[in-house]
């Protein structure tokens, strides 16, 4: 009896262990990262770029409807000067009807179109960051994981330029 309570105690510790380490990834795992080898207009350039070129080899109609600048927004409307920050909008329209004609799956229309952000930080380098599509629509299940997971290989291979 004595060996059963250890090994409960154990799968408890072990699961509180595991949901520690969990929720202190889960930022880290949702939203990716990386450092641009180009300045931060060529980035864009090249992000454009990188959708015309998978709209051809692969049929996809990725289109860039808005490039925001983030941080001269904030200065408009009262803010600090904060470092430049620009919000780089895609879409694909055949990606969004498909989420966008079912009720249920509407919902997340909040994350569109998909933003990819190019700034720089105090270092002077260039960072882009783009959501982990592929692990937020795994969480909604559905027709919103098998289209997440096509944006998210997609994206790949639109950032392709700046993945290590």
């Amino acid at each position: 009896m004595k060996s059963l309570g250890i090994f409960v105690l154990g799968l408890i510790v072990g699961a509180g262990a595991l949901g520690v380490v969990a929720y202190n990834s889960a930022a880290s795992m949702m939203l990716v990262e990386m450092e641009s080898p180009y300045s931060l207009e060529e980035s864009i350039a090249k992000i454009k770029e990188g959708a015309k070129k998978i709209n051809k080899r692969e049929g996809t109609m990725w289109v860039s409807p808005d490039v925001k600048s983030l941080h001269k927004s904030i200065k408009k409307h009262g803010g600090a000067d904060v470092a430049p920050v620009m919000l780089v909008d895609l879409c694909e329209p055949t990606h969004a009807t498909r989420i966008l004609t079912e009720d249920d799956a509407r919902i997340v229309s909040v994350m569109m179109p998909c933003t990819i952000s190019v700034y720089e930080k105090s270092d002077g380098k260039v960072y882009i960051a783009h959501m982990n599509a592929g692990l937020m629509g795994g969480m909604f299940g559905g027709i919103v994981a098998e289209v997440m997971g096509e944006v998210n290989g997609q994206q790949h291979e639109i950032l392709g330029f700046a993945e290590q």
